[in-house]
Protein backbone atom coordinates (compact mmCIF):
# COMPACT_ATOMS: atom_id res chain seq x y z
CA UNK A 1 0.00 0.00 0.00
CA UNK A 2 2.80 2.42 0.93
CA UNK A 3 4.64 1.57 -2.27
CA UNK A 4 1.50 2.27 -4.30
CA UNK A 5 0.89 5.61 -2.52
CA UNK A 6 4.51 6.61 -3.07
CA UNK A 7 4.22 5.75 -6.75
CA UNK A 8 1.00 7.79 -7.08
CA UNK A 9 2.59 10.77 -5.31
CA UNK A 10 5.62 10.55 -7.58
CA UNK A 11 3.35 10.48 -10.63
CA UNK A 12 1.43 13.58 -9.42
CA UNK A 13 4.63 15.49 -8.70
CA UNK A 14 6.15 14.58 -12.04
CA UNK A 15 2.99 15.57 -13.91
CA UNK A 16 2.86 18.90 -12.05
CA UNK A 17 6.49 19.83 -12.70
CA UNK A 18 6.13 21.44 -16.15
CA UNK A 19 2.87 23.34 -15.33
CA UNK A 20 4.43 24.79 -12.17
CA UNK A 21 7.56 25.91 -14.05
CA UNK A 22 5.42 27.53 -16.77
CA UNK A 23 3.23 29.34 -14.21
CA UNK A 24 6.28 30.68 -12.34
CA UNK A 25 7.85 31.88 -15.59
CA UNK A 26 4.54 33.41 -16.69
CA UNK A 27 4.13 35.27 -13.39
CA UNK A 28 7.70 36.55 -13.47
CA UNK A 29 7.52 37.76 -17.07
CA UNK A 30 4.18 39.45 -16.41
CA UNK A 31 5.54 41.32 -13.40
CA UNK A 32 8.47 42.74 -15.39
CA UNK A 33 6.09 43.84 -18.16
CA UNK A 34 7.15 41.34 -20.80
CA UNK A 35 3.50 40.41 -21.39
CA UNK A 36 1.03 43.34 -21.76
CA UNK A 37 -1.68 43.04 -19.09
CA UNK A 38 -4.41 43.75 -21.65
CA UNK A 39 -3.33 40.63 -23.58
CA UNK A 40 -2.00 38.18 -20.99
CA UNK A 41 -2.67 38.99 -17.31
CA UNK A 42 -0.52 37.43 -14.62
CA UNK A 43 -1.64 34.14 -13.02
CA UNK A 44 -2.28 35.93 -9.72
CA UNK A 45 -4.70 38.30 -11.50
CA UNK A 46 -6.55 35.32 -12.98
CA UNK A 47 -6.73 33.62 -9.58
CA UNK A 48 -8.19 36.81 -8.09
CA UNK A 49 -10.81 36.86 -10.87
CA UNK A 50 -11.76 33.24 -10.18
CA UNK A 51 -11.92 33.95 -6.42
CA UNK A 52 -14.16 36.97 -6.93
CA UNK A 53 -16.58 35.03 -9.14
CA UNK A 54 -16.62 32.20 -6.58
CA UNK A 55 -17.40 34.63 -3.75
CA UNK A 56 -20.20 36.19 -5.80
CA UNK A 57 -21.63 32.71 -6.40
CA UNK A 58 -21.81 33.10 -10.17
CA UNK A 59 -18.83 30.81 -10.79
CA UNK A 60 -20.58 27.72 -9.39
CA UNK A 61 -23.65 28.38 -11.54
CA UNK A 62 -21.48 28.58 -14.67
CA UNK A 63 -19.53 25.45 -13.77
CA UNK A 64 -22.67 23.56 -12.81
CA UNK A 65 -24.62 24.24 -16.01
CA UNK A 66 -21.63 23.50 -18.25
CA UNK A 67 -20.93 20.23 -16.42
CA UNK A 68 -24.61 19.28 -16.65
CA UNK A 69 -24.64 19.90 -20.40
CA UNK A 70 -21.47 17.89 -20.97
CA UNK A 71 -22.59 14.93 -18.87
CA UNK A 72 -26.06 14.80 -20.42
CA UNK A 73 -24.62 15.02 -23.93
CA UNK A 74 -22.01 12.42 -23.01
CA UNK A 75 -24.66 10.02 -21.73
CA UNK A 76 -26.93 10.39 -24.77
CA UNK A 77 -24.05 10.21 -27.26
CA UNK A 78 -22.53 7.17 -25.55
CA UNK A 79 -25.80 5.21 -25.43
CA UNK A 80 -26.48 5.91 -29.12
CA UNK A 81 -22.89 5.01 -30.06
CA UNK A 82 -22.92 1.75 -28.11
CA UNK A 83 -26.25 0.63 -29.60
CA UNK A 84 -25.38 1.48 -33.20
CA UNK A 85 -21.72 0.49 -32.86
CA UNK A 86 -22.64 -2.92 -31.48
CA UNK A 87 -25.09 -3.47 -34.33
CA UNK A 88 -22.49 -2.50 -36.94
CA UNK A 89 -19.77 -4.51 -35.23
CA UNK A 90 -21.80 -7.72 -34.97
CA UNK A 91 -23.54 -7.70 -38.35
CA UNK A 92 -21.78 -7.22 -41.66
CA UNK A 93 -24.93 -6.05 -43.43
CA UNK A 94 -25.48 -3.41 -40.76
CA UNK A 95 -21.95 -2.14 -41.38
CA UNK A 96 -22.66 -1.85 -45.10
CA UNK A 97 -25.94 -0.09 -44.40
CA UNK A 98 -24.98 2.41 -41.70
CA UNK A 99 -21.22 2.91 -41.67
CA UNK A 100 -20.82 4.92 -44.95
CA UNK A 101 -23.43 7.45 -43.82
CA UNK A 102 -21.92 7.73 -40.32
CA UNK A 103 -18.43 8.28 -41.75
CA UNK A 104 -19.83 11.03 -44.00
CA UNK A 105 -21.48 12.76 -41.02
CA UNK A 106 -18.23 12.45 -39.05
CA UNK A 107 -16.50 14.66 -41.61
CA UNK A 108 -18.87 17.58 -40.98
CA UNK A 109 -17.22 20.35 -38.88
CA UNK A 110 -18.78 20.82 -35.47
CA UNK A 111 -19.70 24.46 -36.01
CA UNK A 112 -21.64 23.50 -39.15
CA UNK A 113 -24.29 21.92 -36.92
CA UNK A 114 -24.87 25.10 -34.91
CA UNK A 115 -27.27 26.97 -37.25
CA UNK A 116 -29.17 23.78 -38.03
CA UNK A 117 -29.73 22.88 -34.38
CA UNK A 118 -30.79 26.45 -33.61
CA UNK A 119 -33.29 26.29 -36.47
CA UNK A 120 -34.67 22.92 -35.33
CA UNK A 121 -34.61 23.28 -31.53
CA UNK A 122 -34.09 26.94 -30.75
CA UNK A 123 -31.40 28.21 -28.39
CA UNK A 124 -32.53 26.26 -25.32
CA UNK A 125 -30.94 23.29 -23.62
CA UNK A 126 -32.01 20.60 -26.17
CA UNK A 127 -29.92 22.14 -28.96
CA UNK A 128 -26.85 22.47 -26.73
CA UNK A 129 -27.06 18.93 -25.35
CA UNK A 130 -27.67 17.51 -28.83
CA UNK A 131 -24.61 19.37 -30.10
CA UNK A 132 -22.45 17.78 -27.40
CA UNK A 133 -24.00 14.34 -27.97
CA UNK A 134 -23.01 14.55 -31.65
CA UNK A 135 -19.42 15.27 -30.66
CA UNK A 136 -19.33 12.37 -28.19
CA UNK A 137 -21.00 9.90 -30.54
CA UNK A 138 -18.34 9.50 -33.22
CA UNK A 139 -15.22 8.53 -31.18
CA UNK A 140 -17.25 6.16 -28.99
CA UNK A 141 -18.91 4.59 -32.05
CA UNK A 142 -15.59 4.09 -33.86
CA UNK A 143 -13.96 2.49 -30.84
CA UNK A 144 -16.93 0.21 -30.15
CA UNK A 145 -16.89 -1.04 -33.75
CA UNK A 146 -13.10 -1.35 -33.76
CA UNK A 147 -13.12 -3.21 -30.45
CA UNK A 148 -15.73 -5.73 -31.59
CA UNK A 149 -14.08 -6.31 -34.98
CA UNK A 150 -10.69 -6.62 -33.29
CA UNK A 151 -11.68 -9.56 -31.09
CA UNK A 152 -9.56 -12.59 -31.97
CA UNK A 153 -11.74 -14.90 -34.05
CA UNK A 154 -9.82 -17.88 -32.69
CA UNK A 155 -11.22 -17.13 -29.24
CA UNK A 156 -14.73 -17.10 -30.67
CA UNK A 157 -14.10 -20.47 -32.33
CA UNK A 158 -12.86 -21.84 -29.01
CA UNK A 159 -16.07 -20.60 -27.37
CA UNK A 160 -18.11 -22.38 -30.01
CA UNK A 161 -16.15 -25.58 -29.40
CA UNK A 162 -17.22 -25.35 -25.75
CA UNK A 163 -20.86 -24.95 -26.89
CA UNK A 164 -21.27 -21.35 -25.77
CA UNK A 165 -24.43 -19.76 -27.16
CA UNK A 166 -24.44 -16.29 -28.72
CA UNK A 167 -25.17 -14.51 -25.43
CA UNK A 168 -22.42 -16.39 -23.62
CA UNK A 169 -19.99 -15.59 -26.45
CA UNK A 170 -20.83 -11.91 -26.16
CA UNK A 171 -20.57 -11.83 -22.36
CA UNK A 172 -17.47 -13.99 -21.92
CA UNK A 173 -15.40 -13.30 -25.03
CA UNK A 174 -16.55 -10.40 -27.20
CA UNK A 175 -17.30 -7.82 -24.50
CA UNK A 176 -14.07 -8.39 -22.52
CA UNK A 177 -12.11 -8.31 -25.78
CA UNK A 178 -13.74 -5.06 -26.91
CA UNK A 179 -13.63 -3.39 -23.47
CA UNK A 180 -10.17 -1.74 -23.80
CA UNK A 181 -11.13 -0.06 -27.06
CA UNK A 182 -14.53 0.96 -25.67
CA UNK A 183 -12.96 2.63 -22.62
CA UNK A 184 -10.52 4.53 -24.84
CA UNK A 185 -13.53 5.68 -26.86
CA UNK A 186 -15.24 6.92 -23.69
CA UNK A 187 -12.25 9.06 -22.76
CA UNK A 188 -11.96 10.42 -26.29
CA UNK A 189 -15.69 11.11 -26.41
CA UNK A 190 -15.66 12.91 -23.08
CA UNK A 191 -12.74 15.04 -24.23
CA UNK A 192 -14.63 16.02 -27.38
CA UNK A 193 -17.70 16.70 -25.26
CA UNK A 194 -15.78 19.43 -23.41
CA UNK A 195 -14.68 20.85 -26.76
CA UNK A 196 -18.17 20.80 -28.23
CA UNK A 197 -19.71 22.48 -25.19
CA UNK A 198 -17.91 25.69 -26.15
CA UNK A 199 -19.55 25.66 -29.57
CA UNK A 200 -22.85 24.69 -27.92
CA UNK A 201 -22.70 27.59 -25.48
CA UNK A 202 -22.15 30.02 -28.34
CA UNK A 203 -25.77 29.28 -29.29
CA UNK A 204 -27.33 32.09 -27.27
CA UNK A 205 -26.26 30.85 -23.81
CA UNK A 206 -26.64 33.19 -20.85
CA UNK A 207 -24.58 31.09 -18.47
CA UNK A 208 -21.80 28.52 -18.60
CA UNK A 209 -18.04 28.62 -19.03
CA UNK A 210 -18.45 29.07 -22.77
CA UNK A 211 -20.63 32.11 -22.07
CA UNK A 212 -17.81 33.51 -19.90
CA UNK A 213 -15.47 33.25 -22.88
CA UNK A 214 -17.84 35.38 -24.97
CA UNK A 215 -18.38 37.77 -22.05
CA UNK A 216 -14.63 38.24 -21.66
CA UNK A 217 -14.26 38.90 -25.37
CA UNK A 218 -17.10 41.44 -25.47
CA UNK A 219 -15.88 43.30 -22.36
CA UNK A 220 -12.18 43.15 -23.34
CA UNK A 221 -11.40 41.17 -20.17
CA UNK A 222 -8.61 38.66 -20.94
CA UNK A 223 -8.54 37.56 -17.29
CA UNK A 224 -12.10 36.20 -17.64
CA UNK A 225 -11.24 34.44 -20.90
CA UNK A 226 -8.12 32.77 -19.49
CA UNK A 227 -9.90 31.93 -16.23
CA UNK A 228 -12.58 30.12 -18.25
CA UNK A 229 -9.95 28.23 -20.26
CA UNK A 230 -8.15 27.17 -17.07
CA UNK A 231 -11.43 26.01 -15.51
CA UNK A 232 -12.21 24.00 -18.64
CA UNK A 233 -8.80 22.34 -18.34
CA UNK A 234 -9.15 21.55 -14.63
CA UNK A 235 -12.70 20.19 -14.79
CA UNK A 236 -12.02 18.25 -18.00
CA UNK A 237 -8.91 16.70 -16.47
CA UNK A 238 -10.87 15.76 -13.33
CA UNK A 239 -13.51 13.83 -15.28
CA UNK A 240 -10.85 12.23 -17.48
CA UNK A 241 -9.08 11.10 -14.30
CA UNK A 242 -12.31 9.48 -13.10
CA UNK A 243 -12.60 7.55 -16.37
CA UNK A 244 -8.93 6.61 -16.16
CA UNK A 245 -9.46 5.14 -12.69
CA UNK A 246 -12.48 3.19 -13.97
CA UNK A 247 -10.41 1.99 -16.91
CA UNK A 248 -7.59 0.82 -14.66
CA UNK A 249 -10.01 -1.08 -12.42
CA UNK A 250 -11.91 -2.62 -15.33
CA UNK A 251 -8.70 -3.73 -17.08
CA UNK A 252 -6.78 -4.89 -14.01
CA UNK A 253 -6.43 -8.30 -15.64
CA UNK A 254 -4.27 -6.91 -18.46
CA UNK A 255 -0.55 -7.61 -18.34
CA UNK A 256 1.25 -4.78 -20.09
CA UNK A 257 4.46 -2.82 -19.96
CA UNK A 258 3.03 0.13 -18.03
CA UNK A 259 2.23 -2.10 -15.03
CA UNK A 260 5.75 -3.33 -14.63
Amino acid sequence: MKKKQSKNLQSVLLGSFIPIILIIAWEGLSRVGFFPTYQLPAPTTILITIKEMAQEGTLWDHIGITTYRVLMGFLIGTVAAVLLGSLVGFYKNAERLFDPMIQAFRSIPSLAWVPLFILWMGIGEPSKITMIAVGVFFPVYLNVVSGILGVDRKLIEVGKIYDLNIFQLIRRIILPGALPSFLVGLRSGLGLGWMFVVAAELMGASEGLGYLLVLGQNTLSPEIIIASIILFAIIGKFFDWILKVIEKQALHWQDNLMKS
